[in-house]
C-alpha cells in the first residue's frame, strides 16, 4: 500500500522536508507564515492510542497551529514575515524590502504648504461672498444724473453726507425712547461734504440755517423744469423740496463745487450702528442738557450708546450758537464712530463686522454710482480726520440775515478753489 498521497511517487518526491524526505534544509518558501509547530513527538510514540516508534510510516506529524499575529514561538520555525526577510532582504529598515520597517518622518514643508494654501483659499472665498453680500444690501436710490448744470469735476473725491430725521423703521415706542417726534416725511438735521485726496482730507460742515439760493432744476419724480426766481431759503429746505437731486444742485450752485457721492442715513440707522459697534467713545468737553432731544451729558470721557448717540448729534437748544455748535458735535462724533468702525477689534470680529455692516448697509442711501470701495474710502478719510491727518471745520460764515447764515463769499470762493486743485486747506471756518 501506498503511503503518499495520490500522485506522488518515489521518483517525484525528491528531498523534501515534511514529506519524508531526509533532506537537512527546511523548505522555508513553501511553509505557511505566522504558524507554529507543536513539540516533537516523543521517541518511542507513534501514532495516536500505538505505541512504537515515531518514524514513518508508523508515526504521524503532529499538525501546525496558528499564532495570531505573532509569529513562531521559540524554538519553531520563523519563515521570515515577521522580520521583514521573506525574499531575502537585509532587514524591515530602508532598503530591506521587508514590511516592518519604519515609517517616513511627516513632510512638514508640504503639509504647511497645503494648511497655507486652504487658509488662503477660505479667505478669498469668504472675502468674494462678503463683497457680493454687503454690495447687494446697499440701497442706490439717488440718480445723480437728474443734476443739471453741473459744475466741472476737479482733483480728489467729494461726498455729500446727510443725516436725515427719516422715522422709517421706528416703532411708536422707539420714537419715544429716541425722542424723534412723530413728523411725517423727513428732513436734513445734519449736511457735510467730506473731500478725500492727496493733500489730506477736509471734512466741512453745511449749517442747516444757512442762506442758499434755490436754483433752476428738474424734478426727481416729476421730470419738470423748475425755473429759479433767486429765491432764498435755509439749505435743509432744499432736501423738504424735492429730495436729495435738489440738495445736490443746491450746494453745487452755491459753492461750486462738483459733488461725485451722495450718502445719507436716517435716526434708526444711525442708532443701530452705534449699538453693533458696541458703543462709541468720546470727550464731552462740557456737561449739558436738553429736552427736546433727550441728552443728559456730564463732562468726561465716556461711551455713548445708540440712544445716547443720537440725543448728542441733535442737540442744539443746549447752546447759544446753536446750528453751529451742533455741527461741531456731529462732526466730532462721526469721526470717532468711523474710528471705532475702522479699528481690528471690530474689522478682525465677525461677531462684530457683520452686525456693524449689516446695519449701516440697510439704512445707508447712497447714490446709484456709489460702490463698497467709495463708501470705504469715505469711512477711512473720516477716520483719518478725527486721528488729525485732515481738517475739520464749519463752512466759513459772516453773519446772518432774517435768521439765516450767509456764507463768507471770498473764504467759499478760496475754499472751493483749494479743493477743487486738491491742495491743502488754509481756510478756516467757524
Amino acid at each position: 500500500m501506498n503511503d503518499w498521497p495520490e500522485g506522488w511517487s518515489d521518483d517525484n518526491r525528491g528531498s523534501r522536508y515534511g514529506r519524508g524526505s531526509t533532506g537537512a534544509q527546511p523548505e522555508g518558501a513553501r511553509v505557511m507564515r505566522q504558524v507554529r509547530r507543536g513539540p516533537a513527538a516523543s521517541p518511542g510514540r507513534g501514532a495516536p492510542g500505538q505505541g512504537g516508534p515515531s518514524a514513518p510510516p508508523y508515526g504521524v506529524p503532529q499538525q501546525p497551529s496558528y499564532v495570531d499575529g505573532r509569529g513562531y514561538d521559540e524554538g519553531g520555525y520563523d519563515s521570515g514575515y515577521n522580520t521583514g526577510q521573506v525574499y531575502g532582504g537585509a532587514g524591515g529598515g530602508p532598503g530591506g524590502g521587508g514590511y516592518g520597517g519604519q515609517r517616513p518622518a511627516p513632510d512638514w514643508r508640504r503639509r504647511i504648504k497645503l494648511t497655507a494654501i486652504t487658509v488662503v483659499a477660505v479667505l478669498l472665498v469668504t472675502s468674494v461672498a462678503t463683497y457680493f453680500w454687503a454690495d447687494s444690501k446697499l440701497n442706490r436710490e439717488v440718480d445723480l444724473s437728474r443734476v443739471i448744470d453741473r459744475p466741472e469735476a476737479g482733483e480728489g473725491t467729494n461726498y455729500l453726507i446727510v443725516g436725515s430725521d427719516s422715522r422709517a423703521g421706528l416703532s411708536a415706542e422707539d420714537k419715544k425712547k429716541l425722542h424723534t417726534g412723530s413728523a411725517e416725511g423727513k428732513r436734513t438735521d445734519s449736511m457735510m461734504i467730506l473731500h478725500v485726496g492727496g493733500n489730506g482730507d477736509t471734512l466741512i460742515s453745511l449749517p442747516r440755517d444757512s442762506d442758499v439760493e434755490i436754483p433752476t432744476y428738474v424734478g426727481s419724480e416729476s421730470g419738470k423744469r423748475f425755473q429759479g426766481t433767486g429765491r432764498h431759503t435755509k439749505l435743509n429746505a432744499a432736501y423738504a423740496e424735492d429730495g436729495p437731486t435738489l440738495l445736490v444742485r443746491t450746494v453745487e450752485f452755491n459753492t461750486g463745487l462738483h459733488i461725485d457721492h451722495y450718502v445719507e442715513i436716517g435716526f434708526a440707522g444711525f442708532a443701530n450702528i452705534v449699538d453693533a459697534v458696541g458703543g462709541v467713545d468720546i470727550t464731552i468737553d462740557k456737561a449739558f442738557k436738553d429736552k427736546y432731544s433727550g441728552a443728559d451729558f456730564q463732562a468726561g470721557e465716556q461711551t455713548l450708546n445708540g440712544e445716547q448717540a443720537l440725543a448728542f448729534v441733535r442737540t442744539r437748544h443746549a447752546f447759544a450758537a446753536s446750528d453751529l455748535e451742533r455741527t461741531k458735535n456731529q462732526q466730532k462724533f462721526l469721526s470717532a464712530l468711523a474710528h471705532q468702525v475702522a479699528t481690528p477689534s471690530t474689522v478682525l470680529n465677525p461677531f462684530k463686522l457683520y452686525p456693524t455692516m449689516g446695519a449701516g448697509l440697510d439704512s445707508l442711501i447712497v447714490d446709484k454710482d456709489m460702490g463698497l470701495w467709495d463708501l470705504a474710502s469715505m469711512f477711512w478719510a473720516m477716520k483719518g480726520v478725527s486721528g488729525g491727518d485732515g481738517t475739520s471745520m464749519n463752512m466759513p460764515v459772516s453773519g446772518s440775515s432774517g435768521g439765516n447764515l450767509v456764507w463768507d463769499k471770498a473764504k467759499v470762493r478760496t475754499l472751493v478753489n483749494e479743493l477743487k486743485n486738491d491742495e491743502k486747506v488754509t481756510v478756516s471756518g467757524n
